[in-house]
């Protein structure tokens, strides 16, 4: 049993499934299903469609380069059958797969790392700007320690003070 790639999205189709184009040059073309059919006629770049591997990868929100890559690339090369190497085989893959399970999570991690201080930086810059829609202009003037935390006050009078 093989297990194409789809030529769009990169996800695996399997047997009985997807659709195959020719092109008058005998290239073929496997795809996964009628969306990336579609795109494909549409002459679409996959690269450039956000729901791709191929975006992810040169967008930096996938792994590149990793060791565990290269057991996945199609080999057109018959093997005699080995049970043995079969069993060796199968207990290799599985480890490969958590190998690469956990480096994917740990590129994750690396990529989400200054994630959390943006947000509440954008938070708080948000909050300072749209204040008066939270409280009254004039509940802020009689009490400013009711709408923001005091590190963000500070700053506020530092920049007033400038």
């Amino acid at each position: 049993m093989r297990l194409e790639k789809c030529w769009f999205c990169s996800s695996t189709v399997y047997p009985g499934h997807g659709i195959q184009f020719v092109r008058n040059d005998a290239k073929i073309f496997r795809f996964c299903r009628s969306k990336c059919h579609k795109n494909f006629k549409m002459k679409r770049n996959p690269r450039k469609v956000k729901w791709t591997k191929a975006y992810r990868r040169v967008h930096g929100k996938d792994m590149t380069q990793d060791a565990t890559f290269e057991f996945e690339r199609k080999r057109n090369r018959p093997e005699r059958y080995d049970r043995h190497v079969a069993e060796e085989t199968l207990k290799a893959i599985k480890k490969i797969d958590k190998v690469r399970v956990d480096r994917e999570a740990r590129h994750h991690e690396k990529r989400m790392k200054g994630k959390k201080a943006q947000v509440q930086k954008e938070a708080a810059k948000e909050l300072e700007q749209s204040i008066h829609m939270v409280k009254a202009p004039a509940v802020l003037q009689k009490e400013p320690s009711l709408t923001l935390p005091k590190v963000y006050q500070k700053q506020t009078e530092d920049r007033m003070v400038e």
